[in-house]
């Protein structure tokens, strides 16, 4: 990492002036002042914005983590005070979960001594955020970079991820790893794959590991990488499909014919959006079975005194009926079509 000027809870503290961030920011007129010179001033006082947020928001998620527990103790059990005091200060769960996992993040670092307070003022906030969710070594690595004075920010954090991933995955071959340790490949480029192969049966690994170390450049490593990443979407998708749930013909075996003709690509997709489509049919028919049931007490409820609410029911007729019949794009457009399909239960 390349170490740079930090920026300390007393530099946060002197651009604190009767409680607000007060700076001397350049004059972008001043054509006295050289653009590198701006440039350094600007992201000085940038940088301070970014501790003082990241400050903040540990703190906001301890007070939000306090509430939680403290609604939780003498609450209903559902947590409802703690969502109604979200919803007074108009705060989404999602926006007060994060904080409180923001909030853990750092006391864990704290408490197990990697950071001390001063230090968490190196980071920016999603540097912060990524080194929580890094693994332990990482977290250590990034700690020990911040305790020497470097400005951590998140491109660092995932470069010692990606270089730690390189070093350390089993998935790697021996090949590999020299190269990515004297930087004739770029440890970027193997992080991905070792993510991807995570994802796959040993034997698949075993494949693609042997395929990388025959061949140990960065070209391979794209290409295997793409396999990967294909290989765990049709794997995926292949055991969410229930037409595929039959003895007619073996998945490994059609998946080892699409990477010998070079459609693994279009098989993996061909997979995923037949699985899409059997989702999407169930949602359909349990739709279309509630919006009959609906219609039916709606038409029994209605009659004469109601014509506009008949006239409702008549509008909606195309979808209610066993023929769902449906216009894509506008009614005046040269391209909308009419599609219709049939809906049958079977007993």
């Amino acid at each position: 990492m390349t170490a740079s000027t930090p920026y300390s809870s007393e530099a946060i503290q002197s651009a604190m002036q009767m409680g607000e961030l007060v700076f001397e920011l350049p004059d972008p007129n001043d054509d006295r002042i050289s653009d590198y010179e701006f440039n350094q001033q600007v992201e000085a006082a940038w940088q301070v914005c970014d501790r003082f947020d990241l400050q903040t928001d540990i703190w906001r998620g301890r007070i939000l983590r306090a509430v939680r527990d403290r609604e939780k103790r003498g609450g209903d059990g559902r947590g409802t005070g703690f969502l109604n005091w979200l919803k007074e200060r108009e705060i989404t769960k999602s926006y007060a979960y994060n904080l409180i996992e923001l909030a853990e993040s750092a006391d864990h670092l704290l408490e197990s001594g990697m950071l001390t307070p001063k230090e968490v003022n190196q980071f920016s906030k999603r540097a912060f955020v990524e080194t929580a969710k890094a693994a332990p070594e990482v977290q250590q690595l990034v700690s020990d970079s911040a305790r020497k004075g470097d400005h951590i920010t998140r491109r660092e954090v995932r470069q010692v991820a990606n270089e730690w991933a390189a070093m350390t995955s089993d998935l790697i071959p021996e090949t590999l790893r020299e190269k990515a340790a004297n930087n004739t490949i770029p440890s970027r480029y193997i992080a991905p794959l070792v993510k991807e192969m995570e994802k796959l049966p040993p034997t698949h690994q075993t494949t693609l590991k042997t395929e990388v170390e025959l061949n140990p450049d960065l070209d391979t490593l794209k290409q295997v990488t793409a396999e990967a990443r294909y290989l765990s979407k049709y794997l995926a998708s292949a055991n969410q499909v229930q037409l595929l749930e039959t003895d007619d013909f073996d998945l490994e075996l059609a998946l080892e014919e699409a990477l010998r003709v070079g459609c693994l690509n279009s098989a993996a997709d061909m997979v995923a959006q037949a699985a899409q489509i059997e989702q999407t049919a169930a949602k359909l028919y349990t739709a279309w079975k509630r919006l009959n049931q609906l219609s039916e007490r709606v038409y029994v409820d209605s009659g004469e005194s109601t014509p506009n609410l008949r006239a409702l029911l008549t509008a909606l007729g195309p979808i209610i009926s066993e023929t769902v019949q449906v216009r894509i794009g506008e009614a005046n457009s040269a391209t909308a079509q009419t599609i219709r399909w049939r809906l049958i239960q079977e007993d």
